[in-house]
C-alpha cells in the first residue's frame, strides 16, 4: 500500500485504536499543564520581579532530567511504559494539588514554589523517555513520521490553549485554581493509559526488544556511547545541545520580556506564548501531511538556524506586533526542528536500547533551557534579557552551519540500518 500523504496521512495515523486513544487522553493532561508552567512564570515574577528567580525556577523545572533521565532511559528500555507513565502521572496530581494548596491558602514563597518545582522536574524527566519510547509501540513505522508530528500539534495546540486560559483565570480570580486545574487534567492521561493497557497488555514494550542484564550505570553508559559513536545521531544531539542552550530558553524568560521590554502584564504573557503555539500548530499541521523521511535531515537543520533568525527578530524590538510575529514563526521553527530531529533519532536507532537514546534526547530538551535559563536570566539582570539572549542566537546559528557541512555524512548514516550495540551480538537475547 503507498503511503498516505497530506490529510489521509494524519486520519489513517489516528485511526489505531491506541494511538487515537493516547493523543485524546495526551491532550487533555497537556493543556493543564501549560496552564500550570504559565502560572508558575507568572507567580515566580509576581513574588520576586526577579529575572535571577525566573530563571531559577525554569532551572528547577527542567534541569532534573540531567540526572534522572538516564535513569528514566534504562527504566523505559526494562520496564513497562505504560505503568512507568501512570506512575509518574499519579504523583505529578499530587504535587499540582499542594501547589494549589499552598497559593489560594497564601502560604506560598518563591523557595517553597522552587522545591515543588523542582520535585515535579524529577517526575517529567524520569517519565519523558517512556512517553517518547511508547508511541512506536502505538503505531505501524510507516506512520511513525506522522504519529511524532501529530504529539507536536497537540503539545503545541496546548501551548496555545493552556496559556490563554491560564491568563483569564489569573485576571479573573487567583493563579491558583490553574494548578487545580493541571491536577484534574491528568486523570484523561490516566484513563486513556488504563483503557490501553488493558486492551493491549504489550503497548509498553517493543515488539522482539531484549531487556538489558548489565547493571543500570552500564546500561545508561552503553546508552550515551551508541549516542555519541553513531555518526549520524551524534552531532545532530550535538547541535540540540547548544540550541537547547543559547536560543530555547527565551520561552522560559518570556514572563520578564512581557513586562520589562514590552511593558504588559499576565495578558502580554499570555497572548506571547499562544501565538508561539499557533506558530508551532501550524508548523506540525504542515509536517504532519507529510509522507515518508526523505529529507528529515536537511528539514533539521534548515529549522535550527530558523529558529536562531526568529530568535534574533524578537529580541530586537520592543514592539509588541512585531514580538508577536516573530513568536509565530519561532513556535513554527522549533515543532519543524525537534519533530524531525526526534523522528529521525526514533527512525536511526537500534530498538533495544530505544529509551536511553531518547532519554538523552529529552535530557538535552529539557536540561539545555535551564541552563541557559539560569544563565541569561541572571545576566539579564544586569544589561537587560534582549543583550544575552540575542548572544546565544548567534552563537546557535554559527554552530548550525558547522554541523551542515557534514550534513551528506549524517544523511547517510541515518538512512542506513542501524548500528549494533557495543557489546551485544546478534544472537544475546539478554531475555524478554
Amino acid at each position: 500500500m503507498p503511503p498516505a500523504t497530506g490529510s489521509s496521512a494524519i486520519l489513517r495515523t489516528l485511526r489505531h485504536p491506541d494511538y487515537g486513544l493516547y493523543t485524546l487522553g495526551n491532550s487533555v493532561s497537556l493543556i493543564g499543564m501549560w496552564m500550570q508552567r504559565i502560572s508558575i512564570g507568572w507567580l515566580t515574577w509576581d513574588l520576586t520581579h526577579s529575572g535571577t528567580w525566573l530563571g531559577a525556577v525554569a532551572f528547577a523545572d527542567l534541569f532534573p532530567s540531567v540526572f534522572i533521565g538516564l535513569i528514566g532511559g534504562v527504566a523505559a528500555d526494562r520496564l513497562d511504559r505504560v505503568r512507568v507513565i501512570m506512575a509518574c502521572q499519579g504523583t505529578a496530581m499530587l504535587l499540582s494539588v499542594l501547589m494549589g494548596i499552598l497559593t489560594l491558602s497564601g502560604h506560598v514563597t518563591v523557595e517553597l514554589l522552587f522545591v515543588l518545582v523542582f520535585l515535579g522536574g524529577v517526575v517529567i524527566g524520569f517519565n519523558q523517555p517512556s512517553r517518547l519510547a511508547l508511541v512506536p509501540s502505538l503505531v505501524p513505522r510507516e506512520n511513525l513520521t506522522t504519529a511524532v508530528a501529530i504529539n507536536s500539534i497537540v503539545f503545541n495546540t496546548a501551548r496555545f490553549i493552556g496559556p490563554a486560559i491560564a491568563g483569564l483565570v489569573i485576571v479573573a480570580s487567583d493563579v491558583a485554581w490553574a494548578f487545580f486545574a493541571n491536577a484534574v487534567s491528568y486523570l484523561a492521561l490516566l484513563v486513556a493509559l488504563a483503557v490501553i493497557r488493558r486492551r493491549n497488555p504489550g503497548a509498553g514494550r517493543d515488539p522482539g526488544a531484549v531487556r538489558p542484564r548489565t547493571g543500570i550505570i552500564a546500561d545508561i553508559g552503553a546508552g550515551i556511547g551508541y549516542a555519541v559513536r553513531h555518526p549520524g545521531i551524534g552531532p545532530l544531539l550535538g547541535l540540540h545541545l547548544v540550541g537547547s542552550i543559547m536560543v530555547r530558553p527565551v520561552l522560559e524568560l518570556l514572563p520578564g520580556f512581557a513586562d520589562r521590554v514590552f511593558q504588559g502584564g499576565a495578558d502580554t504573557l499570555a497572548t506571547l506564548t499562544s501565538t508561539v503555539g499557533i506558530g508551532a500548530v501550524i508548523g506540525g499541521w504542515l509536517l504532519a501531511r507529510r509522507s515518508g523521511t526523505d529529507g528529515l535531515v536537511t528539514l533539521v537543520l534548515a529549522s535550527t538556524a530558523g529558529i536562531s533568525l526568529a530568535v534574533l527578530a524578537f529580541v530586537a524590538t520592543d514592539e509588541l506586533w512585531v514580538g508577536i510575529a516573530a513568536a509565530a514563526v519561532l513556535g513554527a521553527v522549533m515543532v519543524a526542528s525537534g519533530v524531525g530531529l526526534q523522528t529521525v533519532v526514533q527512525l536511526a536507532v537500534e530498538p533495544s536500547i530505544r529509551g536511553r537514546v531518547l532519554a538523552l534526547h529529552g535530557l538535552i530538551f529539557r536540561g539545555g533551557p535551564a541552563i541557559g535559563a539560569l544563565m541569561m536570566g541572571t545576566a539579564g539582570d544586569l544589561v537587560g534579557l534582549p543583550i544575552p539572549v540575542g548572544v546565544g542566537a548567534v552563537v546557535a546559528l554559527v554552530m548550525t552551519g558547522l554541523v551542515a557541512l557534514r550534513s551528506d555524512r549524517i544523511r547517510a548514516a541515518i538512512e542506513g540500518p542501524p548500528p549494533a550495540v557495543a557489546g551485544r551480538s546478534a544472537g544475546d537475547g539478554g531475555g524478554t
